[in-house]
């Protein structure tokens, strides 16, 4: 797959702007902001506004926390391990909602930077991706859509589906083709019909051709925040689960290996096949924690990744999982 180059093609942490440089200095170095203003060359208004900002913006809990000299060793580790174009990782966090947060603003401040004119971007949606709009700060672009990739809810609460791809679409200035549709429906049939006479076609020929896909993916254990947990009765996760799952990527359900678990949810799931999401030029995959570590592999073996953003714990873990299969 065609690497997806930023203004310079460096790590998400080695091209901090002078703001995260501004709050690095201040918050960790325990310099004053006269003294950040003097070594930045810039006033000390301007670094108070800066440092300002940067709370505002929850960088500060991302890049201040911890050191990002291991994040950055780790991202290197996990591009040579999986094959990726690029990792980004950032500090782990102490809560789901803290790594859903952080791994959320890193993929917003990527996306800033690398989505070009006339481009087509599929993105799923949960609560990673719905955390990325805090940083998300594109240029009005020219000639862009965005495609959701899965059906959504009807109770959405703080994480709606149809609101994320048209916050995004919208701070692009992009066309915006939203999945109106249930997540789960009732029979192969009513998805059938719900595609070929009730207007969803387009998205899955919209699909087909993708620039960037953005997806995130879940664990499916006893513990996980999974998206298909809310919507999924018990008896079926169980079921999942005893056939060998270990992961919802976009409600479709994998195995350790990346294979389709053979369950009749499969063909009641509103969402773009996996084969599809594989043709994308360029894929980005978004999660984090430790105990999904297994998911992004198989997510990552079932359709590749260019882009990988994850934190600290999930980057460990894959690069254990990839140690234990080398030996």
């Amino acid at each position: 797959m065609a690497k997806l180059r930023r203004g310079t093609h460096t790590a998400y942490s080695e091209s901090a702007s002078l703001r995260l440089r501004a709050a690095w200095l201040y918050y960790n170095q325990g310099m004053t902001q006269k003294d950040v203003a003097e070594k930045l060359g810039i006033g000390r208004t301007t670094v108070i506004r800066m440092l300002d900002e940067a709370l505002k913006r929850g960088e500060v809990q991302i890049w201040i926390d911890e050191g990002v000299g291991d994040c950055v060793e780790l991202a290197t580790r996990l591009e040579r391990a999986y094959g990726l174009d690029e990792a980004i990782v950032v500090p782990a966090a102490e809560t789901a909602e803290g790594t859903a947060k952080g791994v959320g603003l890193a993929l917003g401040q990527f996306l800033t930077e690398v989505i070009p004119d006339d481009c087509t971007v599929g993105v799923g949606w949960g609560r990673t991706l719905t955390a990325s709009l805090a940083s998300f700060r594109p240029a009005r672009r020219e000639r862009v859509k965005v495609v959701s990739l899965l059906g959504g809810v009807v109770e959405a609460h703080h994480i709606n589906p149809i609101e994320y791809s048209w916050r995004i679409a919208s701070q692009l200035g992009a066309e915006c083709y939203l999945f109106l549709a249930p997540l789960i429906v009732d029979s192969a049939e009513t998805k059938r019909s719900l595609i070929e006479k009730c207007g969803l076609k387009p998205l899955f020929e919209l699909a087909e051709n993708m620039d960037i896909a953005v997806v995130s993916c879940g664990d499916i254990g006893p513990d996980s925040t999974s998206l298909s947990r809310g919507f999924l009765p018990p008896a079926v996760l169980k079921e999942l689960v005893a056939a060998g799952c270990v992961c919802d990527t976009m409600c479709n359900f994998l195995d350790a290996e990346g294979r389709t678990i053979d369950h009749p949810i499969r063909d009641r799931v509103m969402s773009i096949d996996l084969d599809t999401v594989k043709k994308a030029n360029h894929i980005v995959l978004v999660s984090g924690g430790a105990h999904r570590a297994p998911a992004i592999r198989a997510t990552i073996r079932r359709v590749g990744c260019n882009t990988l953003i994850t934190d600290e714990g999930a980057a460990d873990a894959l690069l254990q999982l990839a140690e234990a299969q080398a030996g």
